[in-house]
């Protein structure tokens, strides 16, 4: 090795090593490897439990306790009558569901007393992981060096499709194949899914959101971020449809509650399905998220949340319409904001390009550059050339696309083409659109949305149609959407289904084509269909295989470092342990929270503070029953496990296995976390057992609930509140 690549191959190792400083507390572990990669770290750092504790496919662990909950949040088994604890956030839809004006349980909060008032969630599901293998050699045999990514991408297709039927034939189960290093493995996850599950509890907003947007991604916090559901299988125990006869579901396993509460230094680990990170993106990605794609969402999500910020204030009836929808919107807004920020505080971007420079300088040594020279070179190229193609697909996403009327102009092109879909089938879908659906507050964001379309987007991105209407009404976009909106049969539900009823299904499609704002909405969705797509995944393609090259390479070149794979929504384990951190000079947070803080907190002309008169009465006469601690009331508390979205609802374990809190949130200053670790700042935010027990017990009555539950207590202190 010459002396130029020894001295790049040396500055990156010191750059690895100081990421690794922390790498006990860093990175998102596939269960059924951790006995290799992580058992004695873990229990190093105090866990109690073996690997086969967390992971056995032939034993109870804990592993059957974790579901994925609707596919978007993590949910965990807390009795053995499949009784599940999740976040509020997570099942806000569902409670929002249930929820009217006359019937609000948004705000006033829902308990069920029997198991025959717990509500039905049409649509909604929990999974369990059944087992993992790795499959890597089966998906990848006949894969050859020179391949397209086309051809390849086939290939691995119909083996992935041969591999999951022959793991699910005559079974009820379910399998999926997803890649890990940007496809230089694979691994296989055979599922059980259950698909009746019920609302046990929740509480008021004032506690399940207290905070709201404004502590959204911040610490300290004082949310009471949970819900409970119940999951039912049919008489035999298996998965079956919702049914009167359905029984809950013993599972195989659930975790038993500790009350003994938590120190620093304190083992945990969250187990969940974390969605989507990525760890290994280049400089050049880095760059253009920071300076180009964030900036866009951030600027368009503002505009949406003015929006709605009005028309919910100025009606209960929006509030409760748009609660669910303006709380996605905002909680993304928020985090790409704190990214941002944690990104440029660590130099993400110049300790990438360091890393690559080293990665270069060992490529092109050693014989390594017919494999690994170019690629470096390579992405800048594509990532510098494709500028106006990504504002146009990101600013279409965010600003069209999510817009409510396109989601039902696409529901309606797919009734007039699909003939397995029934007009019960779209009746169905249009009495839930239209619940959460209010005309003006649609016109405003529609026109909001396309004047944020034209500013960002180049001409060869504009739909025809779009263009000339807006010329027509001289530019106006109040006027345009007026227009759109009058002469429209799709933006009012009875006048919609008046023309379904004059039409036969066959004659819909073409009718439609000739309503404005059906017909603009297909004119959008062919510019992103058949100009913005068809580059973009051509792009992916070529970023897909430099990045499973550049992913093999870095591997090669750092034999002994453990990578992690980037989440995708499988199941993984996280551990680290109970800290604060210190998020600026002079400041230093604790890493827990009381009920004193919402105390604080309060404030009766803000909704976002509002404490309800129960929870103060219960406050003043220090009624915390057996979970509370000297006097006080624990609430909150953060350690530094690695956690995206998807974590949500993942229960935080102790070194014995047992619940000590669930996960919901991450602190602002270490949101980068999905790009680039920081293990000074990043803390993932959860709401304390005890104070989950102590609501539903003391607040809300429901002490039949405590009684399915396996309460443990290890008689750990509580120490007085701190957050400053």
């Amino acid at each position: 090795m010459n002396r130029l690549a020894s001295k790049g191959l040396l500055l990156f190792l010191l750059i690895v090593l100081s990421f690794q400083s922390s790498h006990a507390v860093e990175g998102m572990w596939l269960p059924h490897l951790l006995s290799n990669l992580n058992e004695k770290e873990m229990q190093d750092l105090g866990m109690k439990l073996t690997a086969k504790d967390i992971y056995d496919i032939n034993e109870s662990s804990l592993k059957d306790a974790i579901v994925s909950f609707g596919g978007f949040c993590t949910g965990e088994l807390i009795s053995p009558e499949g009784l599940i604890l999740t976040n509020h956030h997570c099942g806000y839809g569902q409670i929002q569901y249930h929820s009217s004006v006359e019937n609000d349980l948004l705000t006033d909060g829902f308990w069920a007393m029997s198991r025959e008032e717990e509500l039905h969630n049409p649509g909604l599901f929990v999974s369990f992981i059944v087992r993992i293998e790795d499959v890597t050699d089966q998906v990848l045999e006949g894969v050859t060096p020179g391949m397209s990514e086309e051809d390849r991408a086939t290939l691995i297709k119909d083996k992935t499709r041969a591999i999951t039927g022959q793991a699910t034939e005559g079974t009820h189960y379910e399998a999926r194949i997803k890649p890990f290093y940007y496809g230089n493995e694979y691994y296989m996850f055979v599922t059980e899914t259950y698909r009746d599950v019920r609302l046990v509890g929740a509480p008021p907003s004032s506690i399940g959101k207290f905070g709201g947007d404004t502590d959204n991604w911040m610490w300290p916090r004082h949310t009471g971020d949970f819900s409970l559901f119940r999951v039912y299988s049919g008489p035999d125990g298996k998965p079956a449809e919702y049914s009167e006869d359905n029984i809950p579901l013993k599972p195989r396993h659930f975790l038993p509650v500790n009350l003994g509460g938590v120190e620093p230094g304190d083992f945990t680990m969250v187990f969940g399905f974390p969605g989507t990170t990525e760890q290994y993106l280049t400089s050049h990605a880095v760059e253009q998220l920071t300076s180009e794609i964030n900036p866009t969402r951030i600027n368009i999500r503002q505009v949406k949340l003015d929006i709605l910020d009005e028309a919910m204030a100025n009606s209960d009836e929006n509030r409760i319409k748009y609660a669910s929808k303006y709380a996605g919107i905002a909680n993304y807004w928020k985090k790409w904001i704190g990214e941002n920020k944690g990104l440029e505080r660590l130099n993400a971007t110049r300790k990438k390009r360091e890393e690559e420079e080293a990665f270069d300088e060992w490529a092109n040594s050693g014989g390594r550059s017919g494999k690994y020279g170019n690629v470096i070179t390579r992405f800048a190229e594509i990532y510098d050339g494709e500028n106006e193609l990504n504002m146009a697909y990101n600013t279409i996403r965010e600003a069209i696309l999510r817009l409510d009327i396109a989601a039902l102009s696409r529901r309606l092109d797919q009734y007039a083409s699909d003939e397995s879909m029934s007009r019960e089938d779209i009746e169905a879908y249009i009495d839930r659109f239209y619940k959460d659906y209010d005309v003006a507050t649609e016109q405003k964001l529609t026109a909001a949305m396309l004047a944020k379309y034209r500013e960002n987007v180049v001409g060869q991105f504009q739909p025809t149609t779009f263009t000339e209407l807006l010329n027509e009404k001289d530019g106006d976009y109040e006027k345009l959407t007026a227009y759109l909106f009058n002469e429209s049969v799709i933006d009012e539900k009875e006048e919609l289904l008046a023309f379904l009823d004059k039409n036969k299904k066959k004659r819909v499609g073409k009718k439609l084509r000739k309503d404005p704002l059906f017909s603009l909405y297909r004119d959008f969705a062919y510019i992103y269909n058949e100009k913005i797509q068809p580059r973009k995944r051509t792009t992916d393609a070529e970023l897909d295989e430099l990045y499973r090259t550049y992913m093999a390479g870095l591997r090669e070149m750092q034999e002994d470092r453990r990578f992690y794979p980037d989440a995708n929504g499988t199941l993984r384990v996280a551990y680290g342990q109970v800290e604060g951190y210190e998020p600026a000079d002079g400041v230093e947070y604790l890493h827990y929270t009381t009920l004193e803080g919402i105390m604080d907190k309060e404030d009766p002309d803000n909704a976002e503070f509002v404490v309800p008169a129960k929870l103060r009465e219960l406050y003043l006469k220090k009624e915390y029953g057996p979970y509370g601690q000297d006097g006080m009331m624990p609430v909150c508390f953060t350690a530094s496990n690695h956690t995206t979205g998807g974590n949500s609802g993942s229960p935080v374990i102790d070194a014995e296995g047992r619940l000590i809190g669930i996960n919901f949130d991450r602190a602002w200053q270490g949101t980068m976390s999905d790009i680039m670790f920081d293990p000074e700042m990043c803390r993932n935010i959860s709401v304390d057992a005890r104070y989950i027990l102590f609501i539903i017990d003391k607040f809300a009555g429901a002490g039949h609930l405590i009684k399915e539950m396996s309460l443990v207590n290890t008689g750990s202190p509580v120490p007085a509140d701190s957050a400053e």
